[in-house]
């Protein structure tokens, strides 16, 4: 009996603990991850801020403001299905990015400013 409490006890631990981290929901705007009960306080703040950096750039670049993306609920206990939600919200954020005329690579509107200065065509070979 005592063997068989030491062996337990031992597998016990050789595994590493499960962290279950808690649900996430990507920001259709930023596209960065936020908690489920944080994502409500996070849009409306990046949406402002979203308004004030297209403000601020030059008019060939300025992006209509984004959509948040539809929401498909789980028939079966009327939940949110957060993997097509992030899913949307991924392609949506991914969509606020501007290819560069030079290198074709993608940034948000304010970097491809920067990139740009720095940016030279490929030589031809």
């Amino acid at each position: 009996m005592l063997k068989t409490t030491l062996i337990l006890r031992y597998n016990c631990y050789l595994q590493p603990p499960v962290i279950r981290w808690p649900p996430t929901i990507i920001c259709y705007i930023c596209g960065r991850e936020y908690g489920t009960k944080s994502i409500s306080i996070h849009e409306p703040q990046c949406l402002k801020k979203w308004h004030q950096e297209n403000e601020m750039l030059p008019k060939h670049l300025r992006r209509p403001e984004p959509k948040k993306p539809e929401v498909s609920y789980v028939q079966a206990k009327g939940f949110y299905d957060l993997d097509s939600l992030n899913k949307a919200a991924w392609i949506s954020a991914q969509n606020q990015l501007v290819p560069c005329d030079i290198c074709g690579r993608t940034f948000l509107p304010d970097r491809l400013i920067v990139h740009q200065k720095s940016c030279k065509p490929k030589p031809a070979k």
